[in-house]
């Protein structure tokens, strides 16, 4: 098996179910750097205090922390401050969301050294790079990545609490070999931030372009039934802030689900790409899938095993995401 590494009256008489994007959206390709604030603070590991894991007699890899003694957390400094105000008995009252599931527990404690020890290895933020697939230059929401955001510790999708994109300059390239993945080296500017992250879903993440929007022209959304295997381009950056566009083979169509966001199935096939990165590497999510003058999709996944194969989610599943 191979491995795989998302007018008033017109308004009143129209479905509720009616997508507002663009027909002619901006393509992407820029690469962009990504932070967003978790909702809680998420376990993602345990040390020992005095011999022994404390904080996985109660809690889970995974698990995130809502509350302690009935305050939100958010934020590691706010976690440690509640417990050295509420401390009782050695534990703290913690509301948890597991699975889905919330749920009230206590966190054991241990004092070593003058200090109360969780046992935790926590995370409050994720940061990292992707690429924007489009921005609708009508009401300025974009979409990138093409899949979700992951805790890389837990695998479990990241809940936004907050978020932003930020510029970002490609340094280089590591080559993707088949059995091992590459990722494109990236410097990520924070004094620059240039939209928010309000959504993270299995096709994406989305929020608002908030500074200016790049002077490119327009290009149709296609319709599932113009898209067609053979020959298109994806477009991406592999050094510095230029982005190009290197060509790819589209191998095959899920027709039976094109909500997925493996619905495009691809080849690179572009001599320059092939040179520069082996094939598909991390950081290229997002890159849109270009064919006969449209935007038709966008690239998600990488097979492991055969890295210049990859797969990318339909266009118009990702519009409608980004209003929903």
């Amino acid at each position: 098996m191979k491995k795989i590494i998302t007018m008033l009256a017109i308004i009143l008489l129209s479905p509720l179910s009616m997508m507002a994007y663009s027909e002619k959206v901006i393509p992407g390709g820029e690469n962009i750097g990504i932070q967003i604030d978790t909702k809680g603070i998420v376990v993602v590991g345990f040390y020992k205090v005095d011999g022994k894991y404390i904080g996985s007699e109660t809690l889970k890899t995974g698990d995130t922390i809502l509350e302690i003694e009935g305050i939100e957390v958010d934020t590691i400094n706010e976690m440690s401050n509640i417990i050295d105000e509420n401390i009782k008995n050695d534990e703290v009252n913690i509301k948890i969301k597991r699975a889905g599931k919330t749920i009230d527990t206590k966190l054991k404690l241990k004092k070593e050294d003058n200090i109360y020890k969780t046992g935790l290895y926590v995370k409050e933020k994720v940061t990292g790079i992707g690429t924007i697939t489009y921005i609708d230059p009508i009401t300025k929401i974009y979409g990138a990545l093409g899949h979700e955001i992951t805790m890389h510790e837990t695998s479990n999708r990241v809940e936004v609490k907050n978020g932003n994109i930020f510029e970002s300059y490609v340094n280089g390239i590591d080559r993707s070999t088949n059995g091992s993945v590459g990722s494109k080296n990236a410097t990520i500017t924070y004094e620059n931030k240039i939209g928010t992250i309000t959504k993270n879903s299995g096709t994406g993440i989305y929020g608002l372009y908030t500074t200016t929007i790049p002077k490119k022209e327009t290009m149709k959304v296609a319709t599932w039934d113009e898209i067609k295997t053979g020959p298109a381009t994806i477009l991406t950056i592999t050094e510095g802030e230029q982005i190009e566009e290197y060509k790819i083979e589209i191998t095959a169509l899920n027709k039976t689900d094109i909500k997925t966001n493996k619905s495009i199935s691809f080849k690179v096939t572009d001599q320059e790409l092939l040179e520069q990165s082996g094939g598909i590497v991390q950081g290229m999510s997002g890159s849109p899938i270009i064919q006969d003058g449209k935007i038709v999709g966008a690239v998600t996944h990488v097979l492991v095993d055969e890295v210049t194969n990859g797969y990318g989610v339909f266009i118009r599943t990702m519009l409608e995401e980004g209003e929903r």
